[in-house]
Protein backbone atom coordinates (compact mmCIF):
# COMPACT_ATOMS: atom_id res chain seq x y z
CA UNK A 1 0.00 0.00 0.00
CA UNK A 2 1.09 3.63 -0.89
CA UNK A 3 0.05 5.68 1.92
CA UNK A 4 0.52 9.01 0.26
CA UNK A 5 -0.56 7.71 -3.55
CA UNK A 6 -3.04 5.09 -3.07
CA UNK A 7 -2.49 1.73 -4.13
CA UNK A 8 -4.42 2.52 -7.35
CA UNK A 9 -1.90 5.87 -8.68
CA UNK A 10 0.91 3.64 -7.47
CA UNK A 11 -0.25 0.38 -9.50
CA UNK A 12 -0.64 2.97 -12.60
CA UNK A 13 2.76 4.76 -12.18
CA UNK A 14 4.29 1.05 -12.41
CA UNK A 15 2.59 -0.09 -15.03
CA UNK A 16 4.10 3.33 -17.12
CA UNK A 17 7.38 2.51 -15.71
CA UNK A 18 10.04 1.18 -18.39
CA UNK A 19 11.79 -1.86 -16.97
CA UNK A 20 14.89 -0.70 -14.98
CA UNK A 21 18.59 -0.83 -15.63
CA UNK A 22 19.61 -4.86 -14.33
CA UNK A 23 21.76 -3.21 -11.44
CA UNK A 24 18.85 -1.31 -10.45
CA UNK A 25 16.26 -4.72 -10.37
CA UNK A 26 19.33 -6.91 -8.75
CA UNK A 27 19.57 -4.11 -5.69
CA UNK A 28 15.70 -3.16 -5.54
CA UNK A 29 15.42 -7.63 -4.97
CA UNK A 30 18.11 -7.34 -2.62
CA UNK A 31 16.47 -3.82 -0.39
CA UNK A 32 13.41 -6.30 -0.72
CA UNK A 33 14.90 -9.52 0.60
CA UNK A 34 15.97 -7.77 3.54
CA UNK A 35 13.92 -4.89 5.10
CA UNK A 36 16.20 -2.31 3.57
CA UNK A 37 14.54 0.80 3.41
CA UNK A 38 15.00 2.56 -0.03
CA UNK A 39 14.04 5.52 -2.61
CA UNK A 40 12.21 2.32 -4.77
CA UNK A 41 11.35 2.41 -8.35
CA UNK A 42 8.92 5.78 -8.71
CA UNK A 43 11.70 8.04 -6.92
CA UNK A 44 14.42 6.59 -8.53
CA UNK A 45 12.83 6.84 -12.07
CA UNK A 46 11.96 10.59 -10.77
CA UNK A 47 15.52 11.22 -9.94
CA UNK A 48 16.87 10.26 -13.17
CA UNK A 49 14.44 12.12 -15.02
CA UNK A 50 15.43 15.32 -12.77
CA UNK A 51 19.33 14.57 -13.38
CA UNK A 52 18.21 14.42 -17.46
CA UNK A 53 15.91 17.55 -17.44
CA UNK A 54 18.50 19.50 -15.89
CA UNK A 55 21.84 18.26 -17.71
CA UNK A 56 23.22 17.23 -14.34
CA UNK A 57 26.68 15.97 -14.33
CA UNK A 58 28.20 16.07 -10.36
CA UNK A 59 26.04 14.07 -8.07
CA UNK A 60 26.48 13.76 -4.21
CA UNK A 61 24.47 11.40 -1.58
CA UNK A 62 24.23 12.30 1.78
CA UNK A 63 23.54 8.60 2.46
CA UNK A 64 23.24 5.86 -0.35
CA UNK A 65 23.05 2.62 1.11
CA UNK A 66 24.59 -0.29 -1.07
CA UNK A 67 23.61 2.22 -3.89
CA UNK A 68 19.98 1.66 -5.52
CA UNK A 69 19.46 5.43 -5.95
CA UNK A 70 23.06 6.37 -7.06
CA UNK A 71 22.32 3.90 -9.74
CA UNK A 72 19.60 6.06 -10.97
CA UNK A 73 20.94 9.10 -11.25
CA UNK A 74 24.33 7.30 -12.84
CA UNK A 75 22.18 6.11 -15.71
CA UNK A 76 21.36 9.82 -16.83
CA UNK A 77 22.64 10.91 -20.13
CA UNK A 78 25.41 13.40 -18.57
CA UNK A 79 25.65 12.15 -15.12
CA UNK A 80 30.13 12.02 -15.06
CA UNK A 81 30.28 11.40 -11.21
CA UNK A 82 28.42 10.38 -8.08
CA UNK A 83 29.98 10.24 -4.57
CA UNK A 84 27.95 7.60 -2.50
CA UNK A 85 28.36 7.85 1.42
CA UNK A 86 27.37 5.40 4.10
CA UNK A 87 28.73 4.60 7.82
CA UNK A 88 28.56 0.83 6.48
CA UNK A 89 31.58 -0.49 4.26
CA UNK A 90 29.85 -3.68 3.62
CA UNK A 91 27.24 -1.18 2.04
CA UNK A 92 29.45 0.62 -0.59
CA UNK A 93 31.40 -2.74 -1.13
CA UNK A 94 28.13 -4.07 -2.51
CA UNK A 95 27.61 -0.48 -4.24
CA UNK A 96 30.97 -0.90 -5.79
CA UNK A 97 30.36 -4.36 -7.03
CA UNK A 98 27.18 -3.67 -8.55
CA UNK A 99 27.96 -0.11 -10.02
CA UNK A 100 31.55 0.28 -11.19
CA UNK A 101 31.32 -2.00 -14.24
CA UNK A 102 27.07 -0.89 -15.42
CA UNK A 103 27.81 2.69 -16.01
CA UNK A 104 30.07 5.23 -17.41
CA UNK A 105 29.68 7.96 -14.34
CA UNK A 106 32.57 8.00 -12.17
CA UNK A 107 31.64 6.40 -8.37
CA UNK A 108 33.12 7.69 -5.63
CA UNK A 109 32.74 6.11 -2.25
CA UNK A 110 33.18 7.94 1.31
CA UNK A 111 32.78 5.63 4.77
CA UNK A 112 31.95 7.83 7.95
CA UNK A 113 29.87 10.67 8.23
CA UNK A 114 28.56 12.48 5.10
CA UNK A 115 29.23 15.66 6.10
CA UNK A 116 32.55 15.54 6.59
CA UNK A 117 32.80 13.56 3.16
CA UNK A 118 31.03 16.42 1.57
CA UNK A 119 33.69 19.13 3.04
CA UNK A 120 36.27 16.87 1.18
CA UNK A 121 35.03 17.12 -2.10
CA UNK A 122 35.52 20.80 -4.42
CA UNK A 123 32.17 22.48 -4.70
CA UNK A 124 30.34 22.65 -8.40
CA UNK A 125 27.40 20.22 -7.69
CA UNK A 126 24.46 20.10 -9.90
CA UNK A 127 22.06 17.28 -7.87
CA UNK A 128 22.30 16.82 -3.62
CA UNK A 129 20.38 14.15 -1.92
CA UNK A 130 19.34 14.20 1.39
CA UNK A 131 18.62 10.82 2.65
CA UNK A 132 21.04 10.41 5.60
CA UNK A 133 19.71 11.07 9.31
CA UNK A 134 16.38 13.36 8.98
CA UNK A 135 17.21 15.42 12.34
CA UNK A 136 20.75 16.89 10.11
CA UNK A 137 18.54 17.80 6.63
CA UNK A 138 18.60 21.75 7.54
CA UNK A 139 22.71 21.48 8.49
CA UNK A 140 23.27 19.69 5.63
CA UNK A 141 21.40 22.09 3.82
CA UNK A 142 23.07 25.00 5.27
CA UNK A 143 26.53 23.49 3.82
CA UNK A 144 25.20 22.55 0.87
CA UNK A 145 24.31 25.66 -0.56
CA UNK A 146 26.69 27.50 -0.94
CA UNK A 147 28.63 24.75 -3.29
CA UNK A 148 26.03 24.27 -5.65
CA UNK A 149 25.71 25.04 -9.11
CA UNK A 150 23.46 27.69 -10.27
CA UNK A 151 20.13 25.42 -11.80
CA UNK A 152 21.13 22.71 -9.19
CA UNK A 153 18.66 20.20 -7.10
CA UNK A 154 18.56 19.39 -3.66
CA UNK A 155 16.24 16.28 -3.56
CA UNK A 156 15.47 15.04 0.45
CA UNK A 157 13.69 11.59 0.64
CA UNK A 158 11.29 11.25 3.43
CA UNK A 159 9.84 14.89 3.08
CA UNK A 160 6.49 13.52 3.82
CA UNK A 161 6.84 9.97 5.85
CA UNK A 162 9.04 7.95 6.87
CA UNK A 163 10.37 7.34 10.23
CA UNK A 164 7.01 9.74 10.89
CA UNK A 165 4.12 9.92 9.55
CA UNK A 166 2.78 12.87 7.33
CA UNK A 167 0.60 14.18 10.82
CA UNK A 168 3.65 14.32 12.41
CA UNK A 169 5.22 16.28 9.93
CA UNK A 170 2.90 18.66 9.79
CA UNK A 171 2.73 19.04 13.30
CA UNK A 172 6.26 19.76 13.46
CA UNK A 173 5.37 22.75 10.86
CA UNK A 174 3.06 24.12 12.94
CA UNK A 175 5.75 24.29 16.12
CA UNK A 176 4.49 20.83 17.67
CA UNK A 177 7.00 18.14 16.89
CA UNK A 178 5.85 14.69 18.08
CA UNK A 179 9.64 13.34 17.32
CA UNK A 180 12.98 14.16 16.28
CA UNK A 181 12.68 12.94 12.52
CA UNK A 182 9.80 15.02 12.11
CA UNK A 183 11.18 18.41 13.93
CA UNK A 184 14.21 17.37 11.33
CA UNK A 185 12.04 17.44 8.32
CA UNK A 186 10.12 20.36 9.60
CA UNK A 187 12.82 22.28 9.95
CA UNK A 188 14.45 21.46 6.73
CA UNK A 189 11.15 22.20 4.94
CA UNK A 190 11.22 25.67 6.82
CA UNK A 191 14.79 26.30 5.60
CA UNK A 192 13.88 25.87 2.00
CA UNK A 193 10.89 27.49 2.03
CA UNK A 194 12.13 30.56 3.74
CA UNK A 195 15.13 31.03 1.37
CA UNK A 196 14.33 33.09 -1.38
CA UNK A 197 16.83 31.40 -3.87
CA UNK A 198 15.26 28.26 -3.79
CA UNK A 199 12.03 26.99 -5.21
CA UNK A 200 10.34 23.59 -3.69
CA UNK A 201 7.67 21.33 -4.44
CA UNK A 202 6.38 17.98 -2.73
CA UNK A 203 6.23 14.98 -4.62
CA UNK A 204 3.88 12.21 -3.11
CA UNK A 205 6.12 9.44 -4.39
CA UNK A 206 7.54 7.19 -2.12
CA UNK A 207 7.61 8.34 1.35
CA UNK A 208 7.37 12.20 -0.26
CA UNK A 209 10.11 13.95 -1.90
CA UNK A 210 11.15 17.53 -1.24
CA UNK A 211 12.81 18.61 -4.85
CA UNK A 212 14.12 22.36 -4.22
CA UNK A 213 15.89 23.83 -7.56
CA UNK A 214 18.50 26.60 -6.85
CA UNK A 215 17.86 30.31 -8.30
CA UNK A 216 20.56 32.56 -6.94
CA UNK A 217 19.72 35.92 -6.55
CA UNK A 218 21.79 38.19 -8.52
CA UNK A 219 24.32 39.33 -5.82
CA UNK A 220 24.84 35.81 -4.90
CA UNK A 221 25.61 34.92 -8.82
Amino acid sequence: MNPLLGDDAAALIAAAAPDPDPPIETLGAHAESNGFPYVGPAVGRLCRTLATATGARRVFEFGSGFGYSAAWWAGAPLVEEVVLTDYDGSNLERARDALDDAYAATFRYEQGDAVEAFERHDPGWDVVLLDHEKSRYADAFERVRDALNPGALVVADNAMMGPMTPDDVRAALDGDAPSENAAGVAAYLDAVRDDAAFETSLVPLGEGVAVSAYRPREEES
